[in-house]
């Protein structure tokens, strides 16, 4: 409070503990407020209500005779500006600092909600300002963030643009497998089963088409071919299954089992 009077060129008096005469002069301007402004009045927003309670200090409470001013505010402010002391050109800003760690994801965390910082500043321990609209963050001398406070969400994060790079993994759903590349080109069914076949799998089917090639490159090429045209016309894909067609056409062409 001295420094906030010394900014302003005046000085702050503390009035004694239980002096009704001070103390009613910062209590009764609560209750005009509380029972003239509030009432019928909703708001959206804590800015919303700012807004309005200024519209209504000037056009309404200035305008409003006052008993103890014995006049209007508005009056009285034209016969009091001649001895008023003009504002310092520079008023340094009112905000509280905290300081800050920056999670593991690239935030710092101030009355529950979360702001964020550039991710290379992971762990680096932050000056945090929380102004009225502003939350500024310092690291040392260096203004590294600047967010809009958030006033009336709890639990909320705020990320500017730039601060985390998106994880950039390579996009290649669409380019066959290496697996792919090598099942396909030979055979019109078999390349009609590894289409199938991966419609039915997530992503490119690699681990599908992983086992099936296995499967043509462990059993003899006819009863391969011969077992892969049979499930897909009865569209069957459980590659255990193809299996067991395979071995069952394997032992009947290559092995005499009577």
């Amino acid at each position: 409070m001295k420094y906030f009077a010394d900014m302003y060129q005046t000085g702050f008096v503390a009035h004694a503990v239980g002096d009704a005469n001070r103390s009613a002069r910062v209590e009764r301007p609560f209750h005009f407020v509380e029972n003239n402004f509030l009432p019928g009045r909703t708001f959206v927003s804590w800015h919303d209500l700012n807004r309005q309670a200024i519209d209504w200090c000037r056009n309404t409470s200035d305008k409003t005779f006052k008993r103890a001013l014995g006049m209007i505010p508005d009056e009285a402010y034209i016969i009091e500006k001649p001895h008023l002391i003009d504002l310092p050109p520079y008023r340094p800003p009112v905000y509280v600092a905290k300081h800050r760690v920056v999670d593991i994801e690239g935030y710092v965390h101030l009355d529950t909600n979360r702001y964020s910082v550039p991710e290379a500043l992971i762990g680096k321990s932050l000056e945090v300002q929380k102004h009225w609209r502003k939350v500024i963050v310092y690291d040392k001398s260096r203004n590294v963030a600047e967010h809009d406070r958030i006033l009336d969400k709890r639990d909320t994060r705020t990320t500017v643009p730039g601060h985390h790079v998106p994880i950039r993994r390579k996009k290649d759903a669409r380019v066959p497998s290496k697996e792919e590349q090598l099942l396909v080109g030979n055979d019109a069914v078999l390349d009609a089963y590894v289409a199938e076949l991966k419609k039915r799998s997530h992503g490119r089917g690699v681990v599908k088409l992983r086992r099936l090639l296995h499967l043509q490159r462990t059993y003899p090429g006819e009863p391969f071919l011969k077992a892969v045209r049979q499930a897909l016309k009865y569209r069957l894909f459980d590659l255990s299954r193809l299996e067991n067609i395979i071995l069952d056409y394997t032992a009947g062409d290559f092995f005499d089992l009577s």
